[in-house]
């Protein structure tokens, strides 16, 4: 009978990486890539929960046997069996909990996907707005921003790289061929997510009995990741106060982005097909598909399915935007960007 659980195989000399909080659903996921990852050595998993337990117990589907361990970087920052020191670590802490483990990764000299929002707004202002005050404000200069369609270049070199939020890949993704062409003059994004979004810490707005067969609009008119989305957009020439909504719908896992934008001038549907074409062309994990795009599609991918329509009626731009929240919005992207970190193919491990 085949070993359920075949041990690592990489590269000598490959990156030794570690997940920091890998009992919660994006972490567990983040160390499931990894383990199969044929550039990287998944060097340990730490949890602040669970410790002693082997991952594969906790998550039987992932099949990484190593046994969850209580954060030591003095322990984990050298190999004493190879002398390999720690290359990167991927921190899956909810924020204001991560920035302090980042800055103490980043005195070993340790690269740092982020999965919290500590690091994704270059505002400090705007941070604290939205969040309270940050942990770890000296870092911020360190920090890019880990949309890798967006900033490559920035990734590739960065010591701390921000993991977007999902609802911002997913928005983002869609609406940046109209805000690079200067097409969009106001924006709302009507976005809905499964369950899995709120981690492993249920509350009654996410058990079972009213999340089935229900559809719940959260955090109205204050979602956090509106200033992410807003930032990102400015960026890319598109300036303006984003109207952004969240709904929670009776799915495990699962993104869909409904974006309505009032362009700047009226648009045909040819114009619009020839915009995203070219702004995707190149692009290994975004899709311009040609019919609506449903999450199914993207399910357990590292694929953004993008979908654009002219309404005559209205004038407004239709842009469809489909992901995996656990997958494209948050553990498998971050694989990407370490790819893009390490100088590996952008797809390794992924495709």
């Amino acid at each position: 009978m085949a070993d359920p659980n075949p041990p690592q195989t990489f590269a000598l000399g490959s990156p030794r990486v570690l997940v920091a909080g890998a009992t919660g659903f994006a972490g567990a996921l983040a160390a499931h890539l990894l383990w199969r990852h044929p550039g990287f050595e998944l060097a340990g998993v730490t949890g602040r929960s669970e410790v002693g337990r082997r991952l594969d117990e906790l998550y039987p589907r992932y099949r990484v046997p190593l046994e969850i361990q209580r954060l030591d970087l003095d322990g984990l920052a050298i190999d004493r069996d190879t002398g390999g020191r720690l290359a990167a670590a991927v921190v899956a802490y909810p924020h204001a909990a991560a920035a302090q483990t980042v800055g103490a990764l980043r005195e070993l000299d340790v690269r740092v996907v982020d999965l919290s929002a500590d690091f994704r707004l270059s505002s400090l202002a705007t941070y604290e707005q939205w969040y309270g005050p940050h942990p770890r404000p000296d870092l911020l200069d360190q920090a890019a921003y880990g949309l890798s369609e967006l900033h490559r270049a920035q990734i590739a070199q960065a010591g701390i790289v921000a993991n977007p939020g999902c609802y911002p890949t997913a928005a983002v993704l869609g609406l940046a061929p109209l805000a690079r062409a200067g097409l969009i003059a106001d924006v709302v994004i009507d976005a809905k997510q499964g369950i899995s979004g709120a981690g492993r810490t249920f509350d009654e707005t996410t058990h079972l009995s009213m999340a089935g067969e229900n559809i719940l609009a959260y955090n109205v008119a204050s979602h956090r990741h509106t200033p992410e989305i807003e930032e990102q957009l400015g960026l890319l020439g598109a300036g303006m106060p984003v109207q952004f909504q969240a709904h929670l719908v009776p799915l495990d896992q699962g993104e869909l982005a409904s974006c309505y934008v009032t362009p700047t001038r009226t648009v045909a549907a040819a114009e619009l097909d020839e915009l995203y074409e070219a702004a995707y062309a190149s692009e290994p994990f975004v899709e311009v598909v040609d019919t609506p795009p449903g999450t199914r599609e993207v399910r357990e991918t590292n694929f953004c399915r993008v979908f654009a329509a002219a309404d005559g009626h209205t004038g407004k731009v239709v842009v469809l935007s489909a992901i995996d929240n656990l997958w494209k919005g948050t553990s498998s992207q971050a694989v990407q960007n370490l790819n893009l970190m390490f100088g590996l193919p952008e797809t390794e491990g992924l495709a």
